[in-house]
């Protein structure tokens, strides 16, 4: 297990380690804007396999995904519904995970961090890259390297140290779908249900008028 601190001088080469790391199927502990994330890549079933054995996590919970932008979401196969698609434009980059329909497959949880050197390293990842808070299933979420590295970070190929979260708070998780399209709040978190509510329900936004001749 290695430790980078990430500072503007580190910046650099802490993306390059990080992102051929998780391509060839290592495991890292990486900051966010809410809590430490225990991070695989998608495309690697064993790294993938190695989240839920260091966390003692149930197999039969998902692992949400952390992309790099909407874009992205939309590459794996997210379908975002019209409400989907307020709260994205609202809350991303944020501490707001949505559930949403993912191709053929089931359901998946996405979530965009406002985290720069994060945001860079999804990008440099092919766009997602799987991530679960860096604890033991039960325990509170980690808010810095330290507490990550005390719980489960001595299990990972590579720990990133940005120093203390700045939000501390896990994100809160919606489900929503083209089918229902009201949102089902799975997990409170950072943001206020009663926002999330509030945007999802706002009507869209009036055609631009056509120009006059």
């Amino acid at each position: 297990m290695h430790t980078h601190s990430l500072t503007p001088a580190t910046y650099d080469r802490c993306l390059r380690d990080a992102t051929a790391l998780l391509l060839a199927g290592g495991v890292a502990v990486i900051p966010t804007d809410t809590v430490y994330g225990l991070a695989a890549h998608p495309a690697q079933p064993a790294a993938v396999q190695r989240l839920y054995t260091i966390k003692g996590r149930l197999e039969a919970k998902p692992i949400a995904l952390l992309a790099a932008d909407t874009a992205a979401v939309i590459r794996f196969g997210g379908q975002l519904a019209p409400a989907a698609c307020r709260l994205a434009a609202a809350c991303w980059p944020g501490a707001l995970t949505l559930v949403l329909p993912c191709g053929q497959g089931p359901d998946e949880g996405f979530r965009v961090p406002a985290h720069d050197w994060t945001r860079a390293l999804l990008a440099a990842c092919g766009g997602v890259l799987r991530v679960t808070s860096a604890n033991l299933s039960g325990a509170l979420p980690a808010a810095s390297a330290v507490a990550a590295l005390q719980d489960v970070g001595l299990a990972a190929d590579l720990v990133i140290d940005d120093g203390t979260s700045p939000g501390g708070v896990a994100s809160s998780v919606v489900r929503l779908t083209a089918l229902a399209p009201t949102p089902t709040i799975l997990r409170a978190g950072a943001i206020p249900a009663e926002r999330i509510l509030a945007i999802s329900a706002a009507p869209p936004a009036p055609p631009a008028p056509h120009p006059t001749t």
